[in-house]
């Protein structure tokens, strides 16, 4: 039976450097793939361009929520009305629940909320449910056998550490983590080691990349993508105000689902205090008028 080896990359340092090793072990068969969903930075996509044109072929995944809308619609029309949802919910409702082509937006709409840290749906909606549909089912049909490659580090987290580096999957393909014993300076040395210029997110910042933000940002990640990008800010407060149209409480935040409404400008603010929340930091203030041009948490300016 023949192997397939499916690289999945992210624009990030380790999944870059999972390929950069991929093509220094010459392994054959190799599919790598990009799952573009929608609420990346801008850079992160130049950057997955210029991987394609140094590395070769990505094939992007996009995931498609055009039919869970249009059941929506009719969900909102009847079980909503039944239900004695207010007349002028319904029709903001309805009047948002289009699809819009942008897979992170679309899903949100399709739900009526965002993810969050306790019902995080978004990575198996938007990554491993495409993946597996589009990727691995067309392959297993054609009777290949898969070999996931994925960029895990276990210095990354308590749960990565717990992580082999080889497992069977109930769904059939192998996993395979080459890098789980690697430490950060070893990714960005593969980066050198083959002329790769790592993500430029990584000089601004950022450490990690992704979405923009993630719904797992800690105070300090969201205080520096606010400062450096406040456009995407300003989109995520427009996706505030379009998902809130699309839910029955007729509003939703980004950070949090509580009924106090606290939406990420509000978030944003509470992101330039000091430990406890109540005072600003003098020198996060300083920080926000004065970023300098080239930082990071890497050593990749020195």
């Amino acid at each position: 039976m023949d192997t397939v080896n499916v690289i999945s990359i992210s624009g990030g340092k380790d999944s870059t450097a999972l390929w950069l090793l991929a093509k220094e072990l010459e392994t054959e068969n190799m599919k790598v793939i990009f799952s573009d969903v929608g609420h990346e930075h801008p850079e992160t996509y130049r950057y997955i361009d210029y991987l394609q044109k140094e590395l070769g072929e990505i094939t992007i995944i996009k995931p498609d929520f055009s039919d869970r809308i249009i059941k929506k619609r009719e969900v909102v029309q009847t079980k909503w009305r039944n239900e004695g949802i207010p007349e002028n919910i319904i029709d903001e409702a309805l009047g948002v629940l289009n699809p819009t082509g942008i897979p992170f937006l679309d899903l949100c709409l399709w739900k009526g909320r965002f993810p969050s840290t306790m019902a995080r749906f978004c990575t198996q909606e938007l990554k491993v449910i495409p993946v597996y549909e589009q990727i691995y089912m067309p392959l297993f049909e054609a009777g290949k056998h898969v070999v996931s490659w994925q960029g895990i580090r276990a210095q990354e987290s308590r749960k990565r550490a717990q992580m082999p580096e080889r497992e069977e999957t109930p769904e059939g393909y192998e996993v395979y983590r080459p890098l789980i014993n690697w430490d950060v300076y070893d990714v960005f040395k593969m980066h050198d080691k083959h002329g790769i210029k790592p993500n430029p997110l990584y000089t601004q910042g950022m450490g990690r990349v992704g979405c923009m933000p993630c719904i797992n940002s800690r105070k300090d990640e969201l205080f520096e993508i606010a400062r450096r990008f406040p456009a995407e800010i300003e989109r995520l407060a427009e996706w505030e105000r379009i998902i809130g149209k699309a839910s029955k409480r007729g509003s939703a935040t980004f950070f949090t689902s509580d009924d106090r409404g606290h939406g990420i400008y509000e978030v944003v603010e509470w992101s330039k205090t000091s430990r406890g929340g109540h005072n600003y930091d003098l020198e996060k203030f300083i920080a926000w008028e004065d970023a300098p041009t080239c930082s990071s948490q890497y050593g990749l300016c020195e």
